[in-house]
C-alpha cells in the first residue's frame, strides 16, 4: 500500500476536483480538497525525486525545486485571478515568506539535525557561495528597490521598471542553472563518503521515470485546480481570525515547502549536507527567478495590480537573514550553533507575522 499510494495520490486529487467544481461547495468537500491538495503536493514531491533519481545529481534537486516552484506559482496565480485587486501583495508577501522558510527555517532545521548526528559537516563554498550572491541580487532587485523608486507609487514598479525586473530574475536563474548543471557541476556533488544508500541504489528504469513524470504532470494539474477552489476559503479564514493578509503568503509557502523541508532534512540527517543546501539555495532562487516573471506577466497581460516593495520590518529580517547567511555558508563547514541562529530568525519572522 505504501509503495502505491503515489500512484493513486495523483489520480484521486483530480477526482476530488471534479467533485469540488461539479457539486455545490459545503464544509465536508473542503476539508476534502484541503486534504487532496496536500496529497497531491507530497505526491508530485515524490514523484519529481524518482525523475530526480534518475537523471542524478546536481540535476535532481532542480528537479525538486521546479516542481515546488510550479506549484507555489499556480497557487499565487489561481489566488491572483479571483482576488483582484485585494490580492496585490500576496505575490510579495509568498516569495518573502518562501526565502525566509528556506534560509531560515529549512537551512537552520537541516544544520541543528546535521550537528545533532555528525556534529561538524561540510560542504562545498564554491557552489553555495555563488547561490547565495544570486539569491541576494534576485531578492533586492524585486522586493526592495521597489520600495524606493520614484517613478511609481511606493512599493510598485512602472511597466519598464515590471518587464526589466521579470526579464533579469529570469536571466539570472537560468544563468545559475547552467552554472549548476554545465559549466561547474562538480561544485554541487556531495562527497561519495558521506551518501547513503539512496546514493547507491539503482534509478529507477526509462518507464518507471516516464509513468512518474506523467503523474507528476497530473499532481500539478491537479494541484493548480484545488488551489483555484480552496483560495476564497483561505482568505476568508485568515479575514475571520483577524489576521495579517500576510499570512496568506505564509499558509502557501508552507504548504509548497513542507515536503521538501522534509527530503532536505532527510538529507542532512544522512550526513549530505551538500544535497541539502542544494535544495534550499536552488529552491529560494526558484521561487524568485520563476515566481517573479510569472507574476509580472500576468500582471501585465491582465492589468492585475501587483506591489512588490517590502515593508521596513520585513526589510530589516530579510537583511538579517542575508547577512547571518553569509556568516554561516562562508567557512564551509557548519555547526550546532549556527543552525539555532537561523531557527531564532525564523521564530521572529513567524512572530511578527502575527504580531506586526
Amino acid at each position: 500500500m505504501n509503495a502505491r499510494w503515489p500512484l493513486v495520490a495523483p489520480l484521486a486529487a483530480l477526482a476530488v476536483l471534479a467533485a469540488a467544481v461539479g457539486l455545490p461547495g459545503g464544509a465536508l468537500l473542503t476539508a476534502l480538497a484541503a486534504a487532496a491538495l496536500i496529497v497531491a503536493v507530497l505526491a508530485a514531491v515524490h514523484h519529481a525525486e524518482v525523475v530526480a533519481h534518475r537523471v542524478g545529481e546536481p540535476f535532481g534537486t532542480l528537479v525538486l525545486a521546479i516542481a515546488v516552484t510550479v506549484i507555489e506559482v499556480s497557487l499565487i496565480l489561481s489566488m491572483m485571478l479571483s482576488g483582484g485587486a485585494a490580492a496585490a501583495t500576496l505575490p510579495r508577501d509568498t516569495i518573502f515568506a518562501a526565502v525566509m522558510i528556506i534560509c531560515n527555517g529549512v537551512v537552520g532545521l537541516c544544520l541543528l539535525v546535521g550537528a545533532l548526528h555528525h556534529h561538524e559537516q561540510s560542504f562545498r563554498i564554491e557552489g553555495v557561495g555563488p547561490g547565495l550572491a544570486a539569491l541576494v541580487s534576485l531578492a533586492t532587485l524585486s522586493l526592495v528597490l521597489p520600495s524606493f523608486t520614484t517613478s511609481s507609487a511606493e512599493g510598485t514598479y512602472t511597466l519598464s521598471q515590471l518587464v526589466f525586473a521579470g526579464a533579469t530574475s529570469l536571466v539570472l536563474w537560468a544563468v545559475f542553472v547552467f552554472f549548476q548543471t554545465v559549466r561547474h557541476r562538480d561544485y554541487f556533488l556531495p562527497a561519495a563518503a558521506a551518501a547513503d544508500e539512496r546514493v547507491h541504489a539503482d534509478p529507477p528504469s526509462v518507464a518507471q521515470s516516464v509513468a512518474s513524470f506523467g503523474l507528476l504532470l497530473a499532481a500539478l494539474v491537479a494541484v493548480v485546480g484545488l488551489a483555484k477552489v480552496l483560495s476564497p476559503s483561505i482568505e476568508a479564514a485568515v479575514a475571520r481570525a483577524n489576521l495579517p493578509k500576510a499570512v496568506v503568503g505564509i499558509a502557501i509557502a508552507l504548504l509548497v515547502l513542507l515536503p521538501e523541508t522534509w527530503a532536505a532534512v532527510r538529507a542532512a540527517r544522512a550526513n549530505r549536507l551538500q544535497t541539502s543546501l542544494n535544495l534550499a539555495i536552488g529552491s529560494a532562487l526558484a521561487s524568485i527567478g520563476l515566481t517573479v516573471p510569472a507574476v509580472v506577466a500576468a500582471s501585465v497581460w491582465l492589468e492585475l495590480p501587483l506591489l512588490l516593495g517590502l515593508e521596513g520590518k520585513d526589510m530589516a529580517l530579510l537583511a538579517l537573514t542575508f547577512v547571518v547567511g553569509a556568516i554561516t555558508l562562508a567557512s564551509g563547514r557548519t555547526n550546532m550553533m549556527q543552525g539555532a541562529v537561523h531557527i531564532v530568525i525564523f521564530a521572529a519572522f513567524l512572530f511578527l507575522a502575527l504580531v506586526p
